[in-house]
C-alpha cells in the first residue's frame, strides 16, 4: 500500500512539471490509535522489564516489535488524576481533576485527547474504566469525544469485578451475577458469579472494531486489571478476584500471589487476542498501539508488590511520589515506523499523549498546556525535552515532585516540607538524599515546584509557613 502511494505521488508530480510533491512520503501515514492502559500495573511487573515470576509473552513480543521506554512516567500516582492529565495535558499542577475524589469531573471547557481525534475525523471509543465523570455530568465519555463508551464510570464501581452492571454509554447495562453486597454505586461483590467484566468489556471493544476498523479510529482500552477489589478482600480476604488462577493455580504462595499473577497474565492473554484481531482485520500495519500502566503497583486486596518486586529496581509503590509509584511501563509498536527492538530513555509522561495527538492528526496543539510530542522518538528524529517533569498528590500527606535532567526532588508536606534531592543517573533507586550537598539545585527544585503549582480551592493544601 505503502509503495502504490508513493508511486501514485510520483506520478502525479511528473504530470504537473514538478516533483516537490514527492516529499510528502516522508511523513508517516495518520495512524489508528489503540491505547492500552493497565491499573496499579509496577514498572517490574513485566518479563520486558524484569519480572521473573510471571509470565508476560505477548506484551514482551510488543516491545520486541516496537520500542521501550525505561523513564516514561504516569500522571500521577493513583487513578483519577493520572487519567485527567492522559487526558487533556496537563500536569497535576494545572488539570482540574487532582485526586480521586468523588463528584469532581472534567469540565466542557477541557479539551480531551478524544476530542482531537474526533476533530481529525476519528472514530472514537472506550471500553474499561473512566473515573472522570458520571451520568449527566460534563465528564461523561460521550462528552469528552467518545462516540461509544463502555465499562465503569467511576472508580470504586470498578473495584468490583463480578458487578451486576456496567455501563453503556449513559445507560446500565446489566450482567448476569448475582450480588452478595452491592452499593449504589456498584461497589461490592458477588454471590454467584457469572460473568467476569473484564471479559465483557474487551468483548464489547472486539466487537466495535469488527464495525469500525474500516475508518480511521482512536480506541482508548483503559482495563481493571489488575486493581484489587477492596471491598470483598475488606470482607472476604479475597480481592484479587479472577475466574481461575490457570499456570499459577498450583503454585505455593499465598492466595493474592496468585490472584495478582492471574490478572496479570489475563490482560498479557488479552493484548495477544488484540494484537491478533489487529492483523486479522487488515489494520496492524498503520495502528500504533500504546500500552502502559496508570501508576505504580499497589498492595491492596492482600496483594504483596515485594514477592513480585513490581516496582523493579524503583522505590515506592502507588501514592508515593518516589519513582515506583510514577514511572510506568510503557511501549509503543507501529510495525513500518517504530523500529522494533528500540529501547529510548526519553524522559516523558502521560501530558505529553495529547501532543503526540496533535502531531499524528496534522492539528496545532492548544495553547497553555504541560505537554511536548515524543514523535520524533518513536520515529527516531531529534528529539527536544522537558524543562521538567511535575506532580502533586493530595491523599493522606500532601507531597509534590520535580524531574529536571537527572535530578528529582520530592518536598513533603507541598509547599512548605523539606526536599529530598535525588541524581537518578546514579541513583535509580532514590536511597541517597543529597540536598545537603547540592543547594543551588534545591533552589531550582523549590523554583520549578512553585511555578508549576496554581492553587485550586478544590484540593487542600497545608498553608505556607
Amino acid at each position: 500500500m505503502q509503495i502504490r502511494r508513493t508511486l501514485i505521488f510520483i506520478l502525479l508530480a511528473l504530470a504537473g512539471g514538478s516533483l516537490t510533491v514527492v516529499a510528502q512520503t516522508s511523513k508517516p501515514p495518520k495512524p489508528n490509535v489503540v491505547f492500552i492502559l493497565a491499573d496499579d500495573l509496577g514498572y517490574g511487573d513485566l518479563g520486558c522489564y524484569g519480572q521473573q515470576q510471571i509470565k508476560t509473552p505477548n506484551l514482551d513480543r510488543l516491545a520486541a516489535e516496537g520500542m521501550r521506554f525505561t523513564q516514561f512516567y504516569a500522571g500521577s500516582t493513583v487513578c483519577a488524576p493520572s487519567r485527567a492529565v492522559l487526558m487533556t495535558g496537563q500536569h497535576t499542577g494545572h488539570v482540574w481533576v487532582r485526586g480521586n475524589a468523588a463528584g469532581v469531573s472534567l469540565r466542557d471547557e477541557d479539551k480531551t485527547l478524544a476530542e482531537v481525534f474526533n476533530d481529525a475525523g476519528y472514530r472514537t471509543a472506550m471500553f474499561g474504566k473512566w473515573g472522570l465523570g458520571e451520568i449527566g455530568s460534563t465528564g461523561h465519555p460521550n462528552k469528552q469525544g467518545f462516540d461509544e463508551f463502555f465499562g465503569y464510570l467511576n472508580q470504586t464501581h470498578a473495584h468490583n469485578y463480578f458487578p451486576s452492571f456496567l455501563i453503556h454509554n449513559g445507560e446500565r447495562y446489566p450482567l448476569p451475577n448475582v450480588p452478595q453486597r452491592e452499593e449504589a454505586n456498584g461497589a461490592g461483590y458477588a454471590k454467584e458469579k457469572r460473568q467476569y467484566s473484564h471479559d465483557a468489556i474487551v468483548d464489547k471493544a472486539f466487537e466495535w472494531l469488527d464495525w469500525n476498523a474500516h475508518k480511521p479510529f482512536f480506541l482508548y482500552l483503559p482495563f481493571t486489571l489488575p486493581h484489587a477489589n477492596n471491598e470483598a478482600n475488606r470482607d472476604l480476604h479475597d480481592g484479587q478476584e479472577v475466574n481461575d488462577y490457570g499456570d499459577y493455580a498450583s503454585k505455593n504462595w499465598k492466595t493474592p500471589d496468585k490472584g495478582q499473577a492471574a490478572m496479570i497474565a489475563r490482560l498479557d492473554r488479552d493484548v495477544g487476542r488484540l494484537l491478533a484481531k489487529l492483523r486479522k482485520l487488515g489494520v496492524e500495519q498503520n495502528t500504533l498501539v500504546i500500552f502502559t500502566s496508570d501508576n505504580g503497583p499497589h498492595q491492596e486486596g492482600g496483594n504483596d508488590p515485594d514477592f513480585f518486586k513490581a516496582s523493579g529496581p524503583l522505590r515506592g509503590i502507588k501514592r508515593a511520589l518516589y519513582e515506583g509509584g510514577i514511572r510506568v511501563p510503557f511501549i509503543a509498536r507501529w510495525p513500518g515506523q517504530i523500529k522494533a527492538g528500540s529501547v529510548s530513555d526519553h524522559v516523558g509522561y502521560f501530558g505529553d499523549v495529547f501532543a503526540l495527538a496533535c502531531e499524528l492528526t496534522g492539528q496545532p496543539l492548544p495553547r497553555g498546556l504541560d505537554s511536548l510530542s515524543f514523535l520524533p522518538t518513536l520515529l527516531r528524529k531529534k528529539q527536544t525535552p522537558h524543562e521538567y517533569l511535575y506532580w502533586e498528590f493530595y491523599e493522606q500527606a500532601s507531597r509534590q515532585a520535580v524531574r529536571f535532567g537527572q535530578w528529582k526532588a520530592i518536598r513533603e508536606p507541598m509547599l512548605t516540607g523539606k526536599v529530598q534531592l535525588y541524581d537518578l543517573n546514579a541513583d535509580v533507586g532514590e536511597k541517597n538524599d543529597v540536598a545537603a550537598a547540592q543547594p543551588a539545585l534545591v533552589k531550582r527544585a523549590v523554583a520549578l515546584m512553585e511555578q508549576a503549582h496554581v492553587p485550586d480551592p478544590k484540593w487542600k493544601v497545608p498553608a505556607p509557613k
